[in-house]
């Protein structure tokens, strides 16, 4: 065979049950998959994103590009919804691309959606860093500024110059910590990620319901900041680049998605967890985002703790809710960075699989029956980017590899629908073509509201990627190698 070749969907759900090596163990029911997406999900964009998109792109009207990228989120869930049911296996849109597109257009999304998981982790590392440092500010405990920050900084759209600083140390050390949990095993991390969730949650709905006497409306006026002349500075262009980069904030969607071959019954589990997932952030998101525009000047919120500074803004005693926050916060994305990290292990457990990448990858501890090899690569170089990369280059990063990834899923399902029209569909996408198509293009409208500084570097790391694919992968390709 090619190495544009495609994967059958028996060889997938094959390789689910484990082929010819131990299988991953079948753990998660909805309420730790709903918990895993919920816990990426909520706190990458309320905790980090929220404040830096408020203040340079959308001004209170960060409100709508979660509301637009929500709406993406929905047309595309339901073709993941599709995909999951059907074909329960690690490596998510990869797979699925593996087995509609075939090998090449899977290898360019496997390497896009490292952009999403590794830098995600990192970024999220980095947010969590940014409120440890606050808070123990707030209590008299001052950590060195040169081991709190990265040594670069973005100046404009595409500068990078030296900040000063060493590394930023707390978000190394929180990155290492989750992936020695990750190593121990998915249940375990489940376990602890549920206890998060559902704590972060409640507290979250206490901090909106306390804030709703602090809001301003004045500080919602304009809604939608006029344009300075420059696309996507403000205006209705910036609304459309917030949108884009926010949409980070709902890679828990994909996230769930690579953990279906560690689901149990996943036809019914898989959809119903990607459903709740989309459900309760979308609300939470839109909820806090009004609150910490309506209780501080937008132009105030481009740090790597925003809500911490809107309360520090509202002029108000709001003392303990700070003290909320940063528990939540400190402990909350915690969750974020675990499934972060888990998404970039399965990701790589899949491709090791093929053998387009080490079969390392994909080699599972025989103790804790866990892919331990990948994992620890995951999550050392995770902590490299958290330690020295400035956070203003990866949310953008981050989306254009997601969104990518979530076009692709959308238009598998057009094409698996006329390929293989007869196949077993526990859960069939609604309204088909509208809903993939609408998906697709809304995924890449998000795409083209980024700036090209972000395209160039999604072509360096594709030509990377590429590099990699023939000097290796297409070498190595199991597929391939079949008679």
């Amino acid at each position: 065979m090619g190495a544009r070749s495609v994967k059958s969907i028996a060889t997938l759900k094959k390789e689910a049950d484990g082929g010819d090596r131990p299988a991953l163990k079948r753990s998660l029911g909805v309420l730790n998959l709903t918990a895993f997406g919920v816990g990426n999900t909520v706190g990458s964009g309320i905790f980090v994103l929220t404040g830096t998109v408020a203040a340079t792109h959308a001004g209170p009207a960060v409100t709508l590009c979660f509301l637009l990228a929500s709406i993406a989120c929905f047309f595309a869930g339901l073709c993941y919804a599709e995909f999951a049911a059907m074909v329960p296996v690690a490596g998510s849109a990869y797979s699925y691309a593996y087995a509609t597109f075939g090998e090449l257009m899977a290898w360019i999304i496997g390497w896009s959606i490292m952009f999403e998981y590794l830098f995600s982790a990192s970024l999220v590392a980095i947010g969590w860093s940014g409120y440890v440092t606050s808070s123990l500010h707030d209590i008299g405990i001052d950590l060195p500024a040169v081991l709190t920050s990265a040594p670069f900084k973005v100046i404009g759209d595409h500068h990078i110059v030296a900040s000063g600083t060493w590394i930023d140390l707390p978000a190394v050390l929180v990155t290492l910590a989750c992936t020695a949990l990750l190593v121990i095993g998915t249940q375990q991390s489940a376990v602890v990620n549920s206890i998060i969730v559902v704590t972060k949650v409640v507290a979250i709905l206490v901090l909106v319901v306390a804030c709703l006497h602090f809001v301003q409306p004045a500080n919602w006026h304009p809604f939608v900041p006029p344009n300075t002349g420059k696309f996507g500075d403000f205006g209705w262009s910036g609304v459309l680049k917030g949108a884009g980069i926010v949409f980070f904030a709902y890679i828990g969607f994909d996230g769930v998605s690579t953990l279906a071959e560690e689901a149990r019954d996943p036809k019914r589990t898989m959809p119903l967890s990607l459903g709740l997932s989309l459900l309760i952030c979308t609300a939470l998101y839109i909820a806090v985002s009004l609150i910490i525009t309506g209780i501080a000047d937008y132009h105030q919120l481009d740090v790597p703790d925003p809500v911490y500074k809107a309360l520090d803004l509202a002029h108000a005693n709001v003392a303990w809710l700070k003290a909320v926050v940063a528990v939540v916060a400190v402990f909350g994305m915690i969750s974020v960075i675990l499934l972060s990290l888990l998404g970039q292990v399965r990701i790589f457990f899949a491709m090791g699989r093929d053998g387009l990448l080490p079969p390392a990858l994909s080699r599972c501890s025989e103790r804790f029956h866990t892919p331990h090899i990948g994992t620890i690569l995951t999550g050392v170089l995770s902590a490299l980017v958290a330690g020295f990369a400035p956070l203003d280059l990866l949310g953008e990063l981050i989306s254009i590899g997601t969104l990518m990834a979530f076009a692709i899923v959308c238009l598998g399902i057009l094409v698996l629908r006329r390929t293989q029209p007869d196949i077993a569909r526990p859960f069939r996408t609604p309204w088909v073509p509208f809903v993939p198509v609408m998906g697709a293009l809304c995924c890449i409208g998000l795409m083209l509201g980024l700036g090209w500084p972000t395209w160039l570097r999604l072509v360096i790391w594709l030509a990377i990627g590429f590099a990699i694919y023939y000097g290796y992968g297409r070498k190595h390709s199991k597929l391939a190698a079949e008679p």
